[in-house]
């Protein structure tokens, strides 16, 4: 019936009927002057991120656990842009610590939770205590954060008249699971979650919520992460293509600015922005135009996928039991 309705409405009136539908309406957050708080600022994305925000003069504080890696990150910072910028230290999984840092940094503009743990393992493998702590910093460390950041924020859209922005840092394995990732995708799809109800709470107060959904990328925790990837995620997984943190924090801050909700950093995430789509918010009348007319080739191509990563699982079984 739907391909039906598309054949039956011209690609022009089918443009201005998703013109009138996508929610929310388009706006654009800018940074100039503005207090972009970025936590995971330290290293990685983050840092990135905090730097290019610094250059395009944003009032930029960073947050991360450890003292020593903020002030070196202070200076790096620094030393590119000639900006000096906040510092804040604070643990995430900590409520109240986080609350103190949030009240010590004064209304936020911008909140990018950046922060992020991963730890690849089967499951039946894996020790609880490390699942838990990838909840803990990955899902309830977000939760921590807007909690602490919504109150001051909501009287800042009000006296500026400006759109402000939360910024989840998510993964493209917060939009597939792949083997070895159980735990860590879990913490990272159920940020969408959040993000999409949490949009529907703050849109009447002039905040935009963005997901990011970054591949693997080339940050200090990677090539470790990396090593402890079971054999077979490896095969899976090895063949997607990483991205510097630079182009990813690019990527990221151009989202975040156009106020979209759906941010991929690459032409695969891309494809499973489409894929994925459901009932996601979407404010681009040419986006969503994309996520209809693609909805059904996207889903014979993920069901493609998953026929080879299934096939893969099988034949690695099969080869090791003749092996063992």
């Amino acid at each position: 019936m739907a391909a039906l309705l598309l054949l039956l409405v011209p690609p022009v009136g089918l443009l201005a009927a998703l013109a009138f539908l996508a929610r929310p309406r388009g706006a654009r957050v800018p940074l100039r002057g503005r207090h972009v708080l970025i936590t995971g600022g330290s290293s990685g994305i983050g840092l990135a991120m905090a730097t290019a925000a610094a250059r395009e003069g944003a009032r930029v504080s960073i947050l991360a656990r450890n003292a020593r890696g903020l002030q070196e990150a202070r200076d790096a910072i620094r030393a590119a842009t000639g900006v000096d910028v906040g510092v804040l230290a604070a643990d995430v999984r900590d409520e109240g610590a986080v609350a103190r840092a949030l009240q010590e940094a004064g209304p936020v503009d911008v909140l990018v939770c950046n922060q992020g743990v991963f730890v690849p393992q089967e499951l039946e493998k894996q020790d609880m205590e490390e699942v838990k702590w990838m909840v803990d910093i990955n899902l309830m460390g977000t939760f921590h954060l807007v909690k602490a950041a919504l109150p001051a924020m909501k009287l800042r859209t009000r006296e500026t008249g400006l759109p402000a922005s939360i910024a989840i840092m998510s993964s493209q394995a917060g939009q597939v699971g792949v083997y070895g990732y159980t735990a860590y995708s879990a913490s990272k799809f159920a940020l969408r979650g959040m993000g999409e109800a949490l949009q529907h709470e703050v849109i009447a107060d002039n905040i935009r919520v963005s997901l990011i959904f970054p591949p693997d990328t080339e940050t200090p925790g990677f090539e470790e992460e990396h090593k402890r990837r079971p054999e077979l995620t490896n095969i899976i997984a090895g063949s997607s293509g990483g991205m510097k943190a630079d182009d990813v924090a690019k990527k990221a801050l151009a989202g975040i600015k156009s106020g979209r909700f759906i941010v991929p950093c690459n032409f695969e995430g891309a494809m499973l922005a489409v894929a994925t789509a459901g009932l996601s918010p979407q404010s681009s009348p040419l986006m969503a135009f994309a996520e209809v007319i693609g909805a059904g080739i996207m889903r014979f191509a993920a069901l493609c996928f998953q026929w080879n990563w299934f096939s893969t699982i099988e034949n690695y079984y099969a080869k090791n039991k003749k092996t063992t």
